[in-house]
Order: C-alpha cells, then structure tokens, then sequence
C-alpha cells in the first residue's frame, strides 16, 4: 500500500491524513483545498467539491501519471497485458488509407423537414418503435423510396468533423433483410460528433437501442468493439466511463467485452436487460430506472463470478 500511496502522492502533490484516507488537491476541479478523499487499501476516491467519484485509483493513475508510473501500478496490482497498453495506440497515421468518402444514399430525404404523404410509412415504422419526433431531429434520420435503400428507415452516423461515416438502414416493409449496410468499414464511432468523453457512455448493441438509452450512447454495429477499434481507443485515451447494456442473448460478446475493458483499467457498469429482447424494447423509463441500479464491474469479483459460474 505504501507504493501505491507514493505513485499517487508523486501525481497528486502533498496530502494530509484523516482516519484510513488521504486528502488531495483535485485534479479534476482543481480547488485550492485539498478535497480528494482517497483510500489506498479500498481502492476508491471522492472528491467533496466537484463530486468526481471512482472505484478504481489506476484511472487516475492513468489519466494523470505517465506510462511508468501506471506500468509500476499495475505491477503492484497483478494487472496483466501491461505493455499492451500503448501498443493498441501504435497506428501510424502516415500508413492509413484513407476512408472512401460516403454520401447518403440514392432518394434519401430527411425527416427533419415537414413530412410528406410519402414519409407516412417510414413515421409509423418509428412511431410503433417509439421513435419521439425529438429523437428523429436529434439522430438525423430519414428514409429512401427508391434505389437499393428504398423502403428503408436511414439513420445517419457523423465523425467528430460531420462527416457522414456510416449509416443505418432498416427496412419499414416485410424485407426480409431487415438491415443493409453502406459500402464501407464499420470501425466507426457511430455518431461521434455527438458523443461527450468525460462522461458516462452507454454502449448498445443496435443503433435504436442507443436511441432509447440517451444521448451519450452508442452502438457497437455487432462485433466491431475490439482493443484496436476506434470506439475502444476513443474510451481508454479519454478514460470514459462506460455503461455496458447489451442484448440478454449476448453472453459471449459481453464477457469478452467485460475481459477486455477490465485489462485497460476502464470503469465500467454493467446494466440489467433481462427481461425483454433489447433495449428498444424495454423503453426509455425502464432503462433509466436499470441504469440507475447499474452494477460496478470490479475485475476481482468479475474472475470470481466467472470461476463459479464455469464449475
């Protein structure tokens, strides 16, 4: 414990001790008082002026030391995979294709404007989802008659410069291909010109099921969620606590995402959605009321939980 209080004393500067916790200045708000109430042997820590909370000190660690600093940290944890950290951020840029630029596609029209006789099927289809005329402005969306996404809900994603960068189109008739996907890479942050960093982020399996879930959500487009993804990156660089909500049929995908935020020292919830198909169909004062009774995800009761459940 006397390591872990030295790393976190060469971060945070002189403290003063009161009962098992140390009181620090606030790198988050930064008050001139020392108000970061830090207990080393609990792992936690709260400041009193701004309210800034965690259950893991690495993530302070994290944001605040260098990479020496948090590889000492991680040896005193047993944390494996530490060298890894950096190596997920190893990209040089210089060597990257660049993305295709993606237009809309053929016969889109915006439901942001005043709708037609022709948007009728395409607002029932979203209305029956519960689809608020506040959600379609928030989400862009709109719809195609014609072309290869004709009869089909669009909803459109942005990168953090508005740039269309994917889309979602889900067809509003009896298609059997309920969903068909734009000419390009689903590693995309879906709707990142949108998304707030320093705050919670609730990750969904589809996009209407990060409708539903608010607007700081985003949805993962299947299996794209991996260490070297754009999501995954965007998460661990800004230390973005996350909110995980996937279908109750996902097991496999949610313990391999679970396995991996755990190694990158990501705080992380997970939220109840037992109960109903997805999200989209559990609605909104539902989700809210789950999220509100979300579950912390520690990685020593996670292995535990997992060494039982695989007896």
């Amino acid at each position: 414990m006397q390591k872990k209080f030295k790393i976190v004393s060469a971060i945070l500067g002189d403290s003063y001790r009161s009962n098992d916790e140390h009181l620090f200045a606030c790198p988050y708000c930064k008050h001139h008082k020392k108000k970061l109430s830090v207990n080393i042997e609990k792992n936690v820590y709260k400041c009193w002026i701004c309210e800034t909370t965690g259950k893991d000190i690495r993530r302070i660690v994290r944001r605040y030391g260098d990479f020496n600093q948090l590889q000492e940290w991680d040896k005193l944890s047993n944390r494996v995979n530490i060298t890894d950290f950096d190596n997920i951020f190893a990209i040089e840029e210089d060597n990257e294709p660049l993305p295709e630029k993606l237009d809309m596609p053929q016969g889109f029209t915006s439901l942001n404007n005043e709708p037609s006789l022709s948007a009728s099927p395409a607002l029932n289809y979203l209305k029956r989802r519960g689809v608020t005329e506040a959600d379609i402005l928030y989400w862009k969306m709109g719809y195609c008659m014609e072309g290869r996404y004709a009869k089909r809900v669009i909803v459109p994603s942005f990168d953090v410069n508005g740039d269309l960068n994917y889309f979602i189109a889900r067809a509003f008739s009896s298609d059997p291909r309920k969903y068909l996907n734009p000419p390009c890479s689903k590693d995309v942050v879906f709707n990142e010109l949108y998304l707030e960093w320093d705050t919670d982020l609730i990750i969904t399996e589809g996009v209407f099921d990060a409708i539903v879930a608010g607007p700081n959500a985003v949805p993962i487009l299947g299996s794209t969620l991996r260490p070297n993804s754009k999501l995954f990156m965007k998460i661990v660089q800004n230390d973005t606590p996350v909110f995980l909500a996937l279908d109750p049929d996902a097991v496999k995908k949610e313990q391999r995402i679970i396995k991996m935020f755990l190694n990158y020292g990501v705080e992380l919830y997970k939220i109840d959605t037992v109960g109903y198909e997805d999200i989209a169909e559990m609605g909104r004062e539902e989700f809210i009321r789950r999220k509100q009774n979300a579950i912390a995800v520690v990685e020593s009761d996670y292995l535990l939980e997992q060494a039982i459940a695989n007896i």
